[in-house]
């Protein structure tokens, strides 16, 4: 009984401790979210400003043309992945990689993985990555952003992969974050605003120099970098809540668990209390 006992104690100890812990988690999760959620809403108008003057330049002019918004031949998929660098996070990134199987079915697909869950998601599935210079998506910056930008043109002007898509998590609400796909290349919204007929043009034209071809193309990187740095603040921002979310149930758990223990814990001592009272008066009674 006593070593019973004492194996409980012990396992309160245990469970305080991480109790503890993941009570820590909880409120630095919770006070590190406010600021992401700031910062992703914050990066969100300069993405607007350039989708506006692409889609201004290309209802602007009957005569745009640009291998942005032509649709490839090719069938190879690019997919820019952003996962969380660390776990404990409850179901973020694994219902993000359950989507991900949904979306790569039946096609030819490389990732560009920003987060070491992602690559390390890619590596035990032996899906070939594009590059593993930004695997830590917690020091991918803006200028990063505009460089990972850059590449993506590249590779999809000189038709090394068909299409290219980019996969996070959005976040809803604070309980509330799912995972999202949305295509970057081509760019498929300015192209049905380049079909439009003459009637539906915008009263006031602009004239652009050395033309608007030249100049929606310039503005496309910057576009698709504005795109990456608001998903990747988006993502940070679910990663947090989806990890306070996890840590508060853990919290909750370690607090009932303790509960449990404590109660069974205390019937143990009494019941040894009273065996040794039983003896003690057995003892007194014989002659």
């Amino acid at each position: 009984m006593a070593a019973n006992m004492k194996a409980v104690k012990l396992r309160i100890k245990s469970v305080q401790s991480t109790m503890q812990i993941t009570k820590a988690m909880q409120l630095v999760a919770a006070s590190k979210l406010r600021k992401a959620k700031e910062k992703a809403d914050r990066s969100k108008p300069y993405l607007n400003i350039c989708k506006d003057t692409l889609a201004d330049i290309a209802t602007g002019n009957t005569d745009f043309q640009s291998p942005y918004t032509k649709a490839s031949e090719n069938d190879k998929w690019l997919y820019v992945v952003i996962a969380g660098d660390r776990g404990l996070a409850g179901g973020y990134n694994a219902n993000l990689f359950k989507f991900m199987e949904s979306e790569f079915h039946g096609r030819d697909v490389t990732v560009l993985p920003l987060g070491k869950k992602s690559v390390e998601y890619c590596k035990q599935k032996h899906i070939p990555i594009f590059s593993e210079s930004y695997a830590e998506v917690a020091k991918v910056n803006i200028s990063d952003c505009f460089e990972i930008a850059r590449l993506l043109c590249e590779a999809y002007k000189s038709k090394e992969f068909g299409h290219i898509f980019l996969c996070y998590t959005n976040f809803i609400s604070m309980l509330t974050q799912s995972p999202e796909a949305s295509s970057m290349l081509p760019l498929s919204d300015f192209s049905e605003a380049e079909g439009r007929e003459n009637h539906e043009k915008p009263k006031h034209l602009i004239l652009y120099e050395p033309d608007s071809e030249t100049v929606f193309n310039s503005i496309v990187p910057e576009y698709l970098a504005g795109l990456l740095y608001s998903s990747i603040n988006v993502s940070v921002a679910s990663e947090l809540a989806a990890r306070r979310t996890a840590m508060e149930a853990a919290t909750d758990n370690a607090e009932e668990m303790i509960e449990t223990l404590s109660l069974y814990y205390n019937r143990a001592r009494q019941a040894g209390i009273t065996q040794e009272i039983t003896e003690i008066v057995a003892g007194a009674e014989e002659p």
